[in-house]
């Protein structure tokens, strides 16, 4: 039995998460990677010269740590906070361990509207590439209405109605999305295929802050509904019973969720598994209790990206890997890992 969350154990825990993520956040923009001798080994760029630089004349590792590095961490911080909150909530309101943005459709959508602007050319329109980050945000938005539109019935919203309806259209625009990628020259293929694996290489503070206002308004309103995700993740009757609106509660949490998980996609792409894996270990380590557990996934969401994204910038450097990959390939194996390790899910799901 996980112990009661009170006021100071609350503070403590949201203080170690948040203090993980900045020094993530810090260490990571600074470290890389230089040949030696036909070898390579890990660097650290000069702080002062970064100072120097940002306030006085510029300096090659100023320019190489604001135009290259700084919004790369940024966006990762972005991304990774709103998709590990996002698949935090979606557990607690359809009260299924595996509801994840890819479950739920909104990441299918968001995929299949960038993949048509560029099968379209709009990024060579005036709009350049932020047109497929704007198609993808316009499609995640489109995904999110027509899948509440079809789960909800009459006055009533079912969590496995909307749960079944997410996985539907998310098949449908998985299989639009492969005939759209059939009709594509082959180096529109190839920017498909990277756009799928997602990334967070060469981003800008223009599509950064398009992202990060959404995604924080949508945190923030999920916040706000921390404890009455602990009613939900006990039914709809028992919320209810509690005084907890079920239909108003999962309504709003699926828009501000899904808000924010178009936001990511449209600066990253699709990033797996962060929305998944992170609330799980975080709820085996801290309990289920969301005014806990809902901000420390957001730090750790953040930090875990950027720690990914470091890993990906570094580990073929100068080549780079998508940091999609990297997020799969921990988060796939440590997620069987956990599983094995408790035997069973209600362990890690009930507290």
């Amino acid at each position: 039995m996980k112990p009661v969350l009170t006021r100071g154990r609350l503070t403590a825990t949201l203080a170690l998460c948040f203090a993980g993520a900045v020094i993530v956040c810090i260490l990571s923009p600074l470290i890389g990677i230089e040949s030696v001798d036909g070898g390579r080994q890990l660097t650290l760029l000069d702080l002062g010269a970064v100072v120097e630089g940002i306030f006085g004349d510029k300096t090659v590792d100023s320019q190489l740590f604001v135009l290259a590095r700084l919004p790369r961490v940024l966006a990762g911080a972005v991304v990774g906070a709103g998709l590990a909150a996002a698949g935090c909530v979606f557990q607690a309101l359809l009260r299924n361990p595996l509801a994840a943005p890819f479950t739920l459709g909104v990441s299918s959508g968001a995929s299949l509207a960038a993949l048509l602007a560029i099968r379209l050319g709009l990024d060579h329109t005036a709009m350049g590439s932020s047109a497929i980050g704007m198609s993808a945000l316009a499609g995640a938005a489109i995904t999110i209405f027509v899948v509440w539109r079809i789960a909800h019935v009459g006055s009533e919203l079912a969590p496995a109605t909307l749960l079944l309806a997410g996985v539907i259209i998310a098949l449908l625009c998985g299989a639009a999305s492969m005939l759209v990628q059939y009709t594509a020259t082959f180096s529109e293929s190839y920017r498909f295929v990277r756009w799928m694996m997602g990334g967070l290489e060469w981003i800008q503070y223009g599509p950064l802050v398009r992202a990060a206002v959404p995604t924080a308004v949508g945190l923030l309103v999920l916040l706000t509904l921390s404890r009455n995700l602990n009613a939900m993740s006990a039914g709809g009757d028992a919320a209810a019973s509690v005084g907890v609106d079920a239909t108003r509660t999962t309504t709003i949490g699926f828009f501000a969720a899904s808000m924010v998980v178009g936001a990511g996609i449209s600066v990253a792409g699709p990033v797996g598994f962060v929305g998944l894996i992170v609330p799980h270990i975080l709820r085996g380590l801290i309990g289920p209790d969301h005014r806990a557990l809902l901000p420390a996934c957001m730090f750790v969401g953040a930090g875990f990206v950027v720690a990914c994204d470091t890993v990906a910038r570094l580990v073929l450097a100068p080549a780079q890997l998508p940091v999609g990959i990297v997020t799969a390939l921990l988060g796939g194996p440590f997620f069987l890992y956990l599983i094995v390790r408790e035997k069973t899910r209600a362990r890690l799901w009930g507290g």
